[in-house]
């Protein structure tokens, strides 16, 4: 997949974009990245970021499928299964999920009116240091993601996927 381009983004959205990538390129581990609003649509991903990293020699990257639209339907899935966790047991809202598995991990946190960040972390990813960093991005996109600006990240993942779609028909 090819990732949308910031131009012409508001400076709210390429404020995110920056700091999607700063997660995917500071913290060791990371597989793949998804924002997801709250009814299961892709926002933002590190498709792009992840991509340039590991185009070198030797790269491999793994990932639900490798691609971060899969990692947003299994993201949407679980905080959907919490949320109604939560609600059956009365404690509140969920704050964040975390799944480990034998091959990697997979975060979950809630950033503001049903949106998630999830993150795919490999093996031997210090789980503690991407909660943190997953922390940080929460505490810095939360107050931006509004449903305007949700409306314009959508509506720019639209127009890259429907670029993509064109290019991939015609000729070269």
């Amino acid at each position: 997949m090819t990732a949308p381009s910031t131009f012409g983004l508001s400076s709210e959205a390429r404020n995110l974009h920056w700091l999607l990538t700063n997660l995917v390129e500071e913290v060791p581990g990371i597989q793949s990245v998804a924002v997801v609003s709250s009814d299961g649509l892709l926002l933002l991903s590190s498709d792009e970021t992840l991509a340039r990293a590991r185009s070198g020699p030797g790269s491999q990257g793994r990932g639900p499928r490798g691609s971060s639209a899969d990692l947003a339907t299994v993201v949407s899935g679980i905080g959907s299964l919490t949320v109604g966790a939560s609600k059956l047991m009365d404690y509140g809202p969920v704050k964040h999920t975390m799944v480990a598995m034998d091959e990697g991990s997979l975060f979950v946190m809630s950033i503001s009116d049903g949106s998630l960040l999830g993150v795919h972390g490999s093996a031997d990813c210090d789980m503690s240091v991407v909660a943190y960093h997953m922390a940080l991005f929460v505490g810095r996109a939360g107050h931006v993601l509004t449903p305007d600006l949700r409306s314009e990240l959508r509506r720019n993942l639209e127009t890259a996927k429907g670029a993509e779609h064109e290019s991939a028909g015609s000729p070269r």
